[in-house]
């Protein structure tokens, strides 16, 4: 049987990440050995925003909430990835993947562009750290202060705005300057 075959057997022949039916395709997840194991299946709406990350349609990746619970390892993987580049982080707080899956979704993730980025006394900050504000800042558009002493847990780093931090203060998802942080 080949890996389409394969994949359409294990799908039962819809796209593992959408469900759509249209225009099915074997997708390796790199690193991969080629085997259906390591592959899934992807409609061709999922496979163009996959291969051009510019042009990803996050209403469309809506799909993941429920792809991301598969007990395909190829599927969470991608699934991982996916929410990672969208910077879904109140799915990311809830998918499980085993240590084995993790390391996967790490290692085929780019990590070039990655930037560095340091607190107030220059400490560097990485994705998932906490941070304390360190003075009282006010929130423009969002109508609060976020006060100094507040811990911001699990913060993401944006590679489009240089110095800052994105987090969760008083529930709302904000950027945070650099030079007002240091780490928890």
């Amino acid at each position: 049987m080949s890996i389409i075959e394969e994949l359409k057997v294990r799908s039962g022949e819809v796209c593992e990440l959408c469900g759509s039916s249209d225009e099915l395709s074997v997708f390796e997840v790199v690193p991969s050995d080629g085997t259906a194991q390591e592959s899934i299946l992807v409609c061709s709406t999922c496979r163009a925003q996959i291969e051009n990350p510019e042009t990803m349609d996050e209403t469309h990746w809506n799909c993941l909430n429920d792809s991301m619970w598969s007990e395909v390892s190829a599927v969470k993987v991608m699934a991982y990835r996916l929410l990672t580049l969208l910077k879904r982080q109140d799915l990311l707080d809830i998918i499980y993947l085993e240590d084995s899956e993790r390391k996967w979704a790490e290692e085929g993730m780019q990590s070039s562009d990655e930037v560095e980025v340091k607190d107030a006394n220059g400490t560097t900050l990485k994705a998932g750290d906490s941070v304390v504000i360190l003075k009282d800042l006010d929130v423009k558009g969002a109508g609060f202060t976020a006060k100094r002493g507040t811990t911001v847990r699990n913060i993401s780093i944006p590679s489009d705005v240089e110095g800052h931090i994105e987090g969760r203060v008083n529930g709302t998802k904000i950027y945070l300057k650099t030079e007002f942080l240091k780490k928890a």
